[in-house]
């Protein structure tokens, strides 16, 4: 039996404007297995009350990976040049969006490397093609750009924008991003919430240098930021990286900043990412789905260049026709007692919400960011 002061503490969490830092660091320390039972049973009870019971589906297309930057735990580092490096055209990008919305899925991801000659107009005109032809929110993973591009692009219809910190630790950031800048990485993240994008951002646990105490930090900088989405991944190692000996993320810590994630960020969408799938060999994602998870991302980028998108080994589905990752998915869901749910999955924030609509709105000069109109998520 779980001791009472557990319930107490996640009690507190759960309830605190800004988590006490000793809470959450006695949090990820626990072991004993009534303990990190009663943290998921927790978690999940959290889950269930926020966002329901239904898996949300984001089919995700990696149209290029090309990167400019040197990460020092990512395969598409440019230094990797074991690598082929590709980028998807204008016309095959659609035609994988048409393939997502035929499988009933109302959530399209396009995600790159963060690529130097990725044109701001041709990336609009891709936006705005599928918005044209196509019923699909559009979420946007490309990495630091200006806030002019930021705001050029959710005028053209992107809704949704992930930026990971990875570690909100500046000095940790500094050591694993070599040339990049926190700071920077921050101003992106406000820029994207006063532009009226639905906002996410995450973590990699298990990275080199990391600490229990930086975990906490990660925690402490998703309440603060008030992120509508928030994707906590293991780190695994690439051998084509500075941290190819390095192990990998530890599963259950994982599992544990996803209930903390959940507990603390109770209306966020949390995923069971495809790393989580791919640690072990084995796919350990209806166990994120267990701990407060409550999306998955099955990959429609096409063959042969799937494989080619290589952050980290071994990722799982990569074989799969998208349509039998998808029936995959359903019979996960299944066994779990859940279901998936094919809308379109917006911020829990926006129902209900009268008067502007975040999901379409922009802000049109500085003065309407200083007044925080229709969306106020990212705060210090």
């Amino acid at each position: 039996m779980a001791s009472p002061g557990i319930e107490r503490v996640l009690e507190r969490i759960h309830a605190a404007e800004l988590p006490d830092f000793a809470d959450l660091t006695f949090v990820l320390r626990v072991a004993d297995p009534a303990e990190l039972r009663a943290l998921f049973g927790f978690a999940d009870a959290v889950r269930r009350e926020s966002v329901g019971d239904g898996i949300l589906l984001r089919g995700i297309i990696e149209f290029s990976n090309v990167c400019r930057n040197t990460c020092r735990y990512c395969g598409l580092n440019r230094r990797n040049t074991h690598l082929a490096r590709y980028r998807l055209t204008r016309d095959q990008i659609l035609a994988a969006v048409q393939n997502i919305c035929e499988a009933g899925i109302k959530t399209v991801v396009l995600q790159s490397g963060e690529e130097d000659n990725l044109g701001a107009d041709w990336l609009t005109e891709v936006i705005a093609g599928i918005g044209r032809s196509l019923d699909a929110a559009v979420t946007l993973c490309v990495g630091e750009r200006s806030r002019e591009e930021y705001r050029a692009w959710k005028l053209a219809g992107a809704d949704r924008y992930l930026l990971k910190i990875e570690t909100s630790d500046p000095g940790l950031y500094r050591e694993l991003h070599p040339g990049m800048s926190f700071e920077n990485r921050t101003r992106c993240l406000q820029d994207l919430a006063v532009l009226g994008y639905q906002t996410g951002s995450g973590n990699l646990v298990g990275l080199v240098g990391q600490t229990i105490e930086s975990l906490a930090g990660d925690l402490r900088f998703f309440k603060q930021g008030r992120f509508d989405m928030v994707s906590v991944s293991p780190f695994i190692p690439h051998l084509q990286t500075p941290l190819a000996t390095e192990p990998a993320g530890d599963l259950m810590m994982t599992l544990k900043m996803i209930a903390l994630t959940r507990i603390v960020c109770p209306n966020a969408h949390i995923p069971a990412s495809t790393a989580i799938g791919s640690l072990h060999g084995r796919d350990e994602r209806p166990r994120a789905l267990a701990a407060g998870a409550n999306v998955i991302m099955p990959n429609f980028t096409p063959n042969p260049v799937r494989r080619l998108y290589d952050l980290y080994p071994g990722k799982t589905g990569c074989d799969l026709p998208p349509q039998q990752s998808v029936a995959a998915i359903e019979r996960m869901a299944a066994a779990m007692g859940r279901g998936v749910d094919y809308a379109r999955g917006d911020a829990v924030r926006l129902k209900g919400a009268s008067g502007c609509d975040p999901s379409r709105s922009v802000a049109s000069s500085d003065a309407d960011l200083a007044k925080g109109q229709c969306n106020s998520m990212y705060a210090n």
